[in-house]
């Protein structure tokens, strides 16, 4: 990633914000002290190319999102530089300063031979590290209210289905563990049998 979006992409797959919100975050939304995120609105690209600010998608998707702690330096690393001006700056910006379209960051950042570059299957999407925060948030535990406060819904049925691909990733785990204990009780070729009692071992 160029230096000016490299942040934005880390953000987008630890918090799991839609792009709207994360565009539209200011520096008054970052608490750096706290290690918070202020998710207060989003940024829409209307149909004739202007962008609009507005609330989020919901009220749900009103929230304050913590950080993990490498990423609040990241983002102290990458405010001083790329960020607007004033508590109203924006976070994240186009080349220019100006508001960051899709269209402008996929130019810039060469979206779809990058993702492939970096080892990812062609035709992965921004959005798609939206689901690997909620995925990440969902592996340690995250219960249904929590993931549904971070994601920004107000319904379970989304939270549900990360839990249920963390709970069938805990299986495999718990298979792999099992499949290790026997492969230990496995006796090696070769190895020989243990003496009968009252006999020595050769």
């Amino acid at each position: 990633m160029p230096d000016r979006f490299r942040v934005l992409v880390l953000a987008a797959a630890f918090t799991g914000l839609r792009w709207g919100e994360l565009v539209g975050l200011r520096r008054c939304d970052v608490n750096l002290a706290s290690g918070t995120l202020h998710v207060r609105r989003r940024l829409a690209q209307l149909s004739r190319g202007g962008m609009q600010a507005g609330p989020p998608k919901s009220a749900a998707g009103v929230r304050n999102i913590a950080l993990p702690p490498f990423l609040v330096e990241e983002l102290r690393t990458h405010i001083k530089p790329h960020a607007g001006a004033g508590p109203e700056g924006l976070v994240f910006r186009g080349e220019r300063g100006a508001m960051l379209r899709r269209g402008n960051f996929g130019r810039a950042t060469k979206w779809p031979e990058t993702v492939v570059k970096a080892g990812l299957p062609a035709g992965f999407h921004f959005h798609d590290l939206r689901h690997t925060g909620n995925q990440l948030a969902a592996n340690p535990g995250a219960t249904t209210r929590e993931l549904m406060h971070r994601m920004g819904h107000g319904s379970m049925r989304a939270a549900l289905i990360y839990q249920h691909a963390s709970t069938e990733r805990d299986r495999r785990i718990a298979q792999e563990m099992a499949a290790m204990v026997e492969r230990e009780r496995l006796p090696t070729a070769g190895e020989d049998e243990a003496p009968e009692d009252g006999a020595e071992a050769s």
